[in-house]
């Protein structure tokens, strides 16, 4: 108990200057593996704080990695702050109302989530220096969660081979372990090339790459009735051909995201969709062109840390939310349907209730809710690395994520307490770890049970690189 409220007091000195580094990648909203300004706000905050640092990590320039401490085991606390196209959004508003500008916003609460985890890790190197005990905390500032799959390529390229355990967090409505599941997921471009001719004068000799784009779709929804039911398969255009449709089609291209819940069950999805594509090709006399543009493991669970994380919860309780905020989430809620609030409580495991706008208890261990679930590169950590999860409440329950709502919460006094609240966990979780080598032992024995009959093998092809971007201006 001495060691956590040490570490509480130790993350309460600080988080005045984590709340402002928090407010500032807010306003600099930038999407996967263009996070250039945010990744210089979250690397000038390491060097403040006194960190030895390594940026362009893994190859990549907007991932960054600040280590403290000598010896002892190794922490790595992960952090990220990418931002969504198309969720602009004025902080504290209660009614949709877009910035001017790009677009782009943070509609996943991302700039909560390395700001948490920056503040913890530097708890946790205060905690080492004051204590002289030996031990390393690194923060990894990780770039493009969404759909970049920057941690995947990061494990692949060794960035945490030589850590011990593995602490991160995400924003969410209710505050206790993450339960561990998501869907593996690949994102994959079909390009189809035909023949052009003029579409009344000689349809006969064209070729029409759009066509097989609508035979794949076609297609891949006749395999929905012979999937499982929790594996999910969506599509966008991204070519359609062109604007004129008096010209036939040349070239087409459509990017499809296969889930499943593990990568066994996701790879056999991906080798149906690739037959569909090469079927429709064959039907249009065209050809078509396959390329991975990302892939992401589902997550792997590690009871022991579960637990530890779980007995630092209960230790510090519920955040403290006060009458202000349930005022504003309950405004925040009336832009959503009793359905949109009653879902997320499913979702949870947790028994509905309409009368809840925040958190008010720890979730209890081991709840497993409604099989609705996302996809994100942390499970490629959690093969590699014993790795618990953190939910932190920050935002009104029944906030639909990627959506203007949840981003008008991005820098409110409710979501800056939730973020202090979970660094404090984080933290405390990562000084009980060090405390204890015989928990950081049984986190690698039940790693290495659940990884036992299936080794990790990364899910992106070795010659598929990351989509980097030129850095502007």
């Amino acid at each position: 108990m001495q060691n956590s409220e040490q570490i509480w007091q130790l993350v309460d000195a600080k988080r005045a200057e984590f709340e402002a580094l928090s407010d500032r990648v807010f306003d600099m909203p930038e999407i996967a593996y263009t996070e250039f300004r945010s990744v210089a706000e979250h690397t000038a905050e390491l060097e403040r704080q006194g960190f030895r640092i390594t940026e362009a990590l893994a190859g990549i320039p907007t991932a960054v990695m600040g280590e403290a401490g000598e010896g002892g085991p190794v922490i790595a606390i992960l952090g990220e702050y990418d931002a969504l196209p198309g969720l602009s959004q004025e902080a504290g508003a209660t009614e949709h109302t877009p910035l001017p500008g790009d677009g782009m916003g943070h509609g996943c609460g991302h700039n909560l989530l390395g700001s948490a985890a920056l503040l913890a890790a530097t708890a946790v190197k205060d905690w080492l220096a004051e204590n002289g005990i030996a031990g390393r905390v690194r923060y990894y500032g990780c770039p493009a969660e969404e759909g970049g799959a920057a941690k995947a390529f990061m494990v692949r390229a060794g960035a945490f081979d030589d850590v011990d355990i593995a602490i991160t967090w995400h924003p969410m409505p209710f505050a206790g372990v993450n339960d561990a599941r998501s869907l593996a997921n690949t994102r994959l471009d079909f390009t189809f090339y035909g023949r052009a001719s003029h579409a009344a004068a000689a349809p006969h000799l064209g070729r029409s790459a759009l066509d097989a784009v609508e035979l794949m779709n076609v297609g891949v929804n006749y395999m929905r009735e012979h999937m499982p039911s929790d594996a999910r398969i969506h599509y966008a255009m991204l070519d359609g051909g062109g604007v004129a449709p008096n010209v036939v089609q040349a070239k087409a291209r459509v990017r499809y995201a296969v889930r499943a819940r593990d990568l066994a069950e996701m790879q056999a999805l991906v080798a149906r969709v690739r037959k569909v594509a090469e079927g429709a090709a064959l039907m249009t006399e065209t050809r078509v062109e396959i390329a991975v543009i990302s892939a992401v493991s589902n997550l792997m669970g590690n009871a022991p840390l579960e637990q530890a994380m779980q007995d630092q919860f209960l230790r510090l309780g519920p955040p403290e939310f006060d009458a202000d905020d349930r005022a504003f989430a309950e405004k925040i809620r009336a832009t959503l349907t009793p359905a949109d609030i009653e879902s997320q409580y499913r979702r949870a495991g947790l028994k509905p209730r309409q009368d809840q706008p925040l958190a008010d208890a720890i979730s209890p261990l081991g709840l497993i809710g409604e099989a609705m679930l996302g996809s994100t590169d942390v499970g490629d950590v959690s093969w590699k690395v014993p790795l618990v999860q953190a939910d932190g409440a920050t935002v009104a329950i029944g906030t639909p994520f990627h959506s203007w709502q949840l981003t008008a919460q991005g820098k409110s006094p409710l979501a800056k307490k939730g973020m202090v609240h979970v660094a404090k966990v984080m933290a405390a979780t990562a000084v009980a770890a060090i405390g204890d080598p015989g928990l950081i032992i049984r986190a690698k024995a039940d790693l290495a049970g659940r990884i036992a009959e299936t080794p990790y093998v990364c899910p992106i092809p070795d010659d598929v690189t990351p989509p980097l971007v030129a850095r502007s201006g």
